[in-house]
């Protein structure tokens, strides 16, 4: 069975503005149903890369392709298949909830009935009902990006886009928020988001990291975490713990690396940390070591994308 069309792809895409060049060459391809993560900090390219895809931006180099179409040359029927829910608040706050969903409904061509129905539908899942009488000036910060993606919404798209969801919520609301967008992939949205919050990663189902405009990497938060440390990552926890033993674990044939973290403990990088714990446990207790643990290590993914971004920019020069 050969591989679905992507839904979003991208071809050594450039966008500048004067002599800034905002975003460098990027490359990606998006498979339909999946949760898309672009990650990186604050003014690395990440909202004008969504403009691109939206067609409000021209590439100046490269190509975009969204649905099988350029988003410059959208048509009305093309762009009703999309939803955007950009990082500023955009809607009325002089209108209650209600009034701007409906009134983004009604920017889509949806008749009477068909807007009510899908106001009350994207109201409830996102638990807006039963504030749909409020001003939208009166809302908290987490119920105007619920606002946002319930007029992105409304309408049933095919393809989300979200700009920096979660930006400026606490904790509990940015979890929220995640739950709500893995709902709506699994009832078949594929859905771009961005986001500076690194450790988002981990609710993508492939992410790409962009720092400066370039891509850094790409592909599932497991691929990336490996391809940043190398492997997998062991910690070990033993008293008595000497040189000769340290090197004969070294030597091993499981072990790619050994890391010292800040408070001393040791981390062995390998291939596969169940097949190799059995090796370096009596590695060290033949040398004298009372091995008290030795476990999985799971990087964050600050860690993984401080490594990924580090040794790109070495590597590019």
């Amino acid at each position: 069975m050969s591989a679905p069309q992507p839904v979003v792809e991208l071809r050594q895409a450039s966008k500048s503005f004067g002599d800034t060049l905002a975003v460098d060459g990027v490359t990606m391809a998006i498979a339909p149903g999946q949760i898309f993560g672009l990650i990186g900090p604050s003014g690395c390219g990440k909202t004008t890369t969504i403009r691109l895809l939206l067609g409000v931006l021209k590439p100046t180099d490269g190509s975009v392709v969204v649905m099988g179409a350029n988003p410059t040359k959208f048509t009305i029927a093309q762009r009703e298949r999309i939803g955007y829910a950009p990082q500023t608040f955009f809607l009325y706050p002089t209108l209650t909830v209600y009034e701007n969903v409906r009134f983004a409904a009604s920017l889509f061509g949806m008749g009477w009935l068909q807007r009510r129905r899908g106001i009350r539908k994207v109201l409830d899942f996102l638990e807006l009902w039963d504030a749909r009488g409020r001003l939208a000036s009166d809302l908290s910060g987490g119920m105007r990006r619920r606002l946002a993606l319930a007029c992105a919404l409304v309408h049933d798209p095919l393809l989300l886009f979200v700009d920096e969801p979660t930006a400026g919520l606490d904790p509990l609301l940015r979890s929220k928020i995640w739950e709500q967008l893995a709902v709506l992939r699994d009832g078949g949205v594929t859905i771009f988001v961005s986001t500076q919050f690194i450790d988002e990663i981990e609710h993508c189902d492939n992410v790409a990291i962009l720092d400066q405009g370039r891509v850094m990497a790409t592909g599932t938060p497991e691929t990336l975490r490996r391809r940043a440390m190398g492997g997998e990552e062991v910690e070990v926890q033993a008293d008595h713990l000497t040189r000769e033993a340290v090197t004969a674990v070294r030597e091993l044939p499981q072990v790619r690396a050994i890391r010292w973290t800040d408070g001393g403990a040791m981390r062995v990088v390998v291939e596969d940390a169940a097949a190799a714990t059995p090796a370096i446990t009596e590695t060290l207790q033949g040398r004298g070591s009372v091995v008290e643990a030795v476990r999985p290590a799971v990087p964050t993914f600050d860690d993984v994308f401080k490594r990924i971004v580090g040794s790109e920019t070495q590597r590019r020069g």
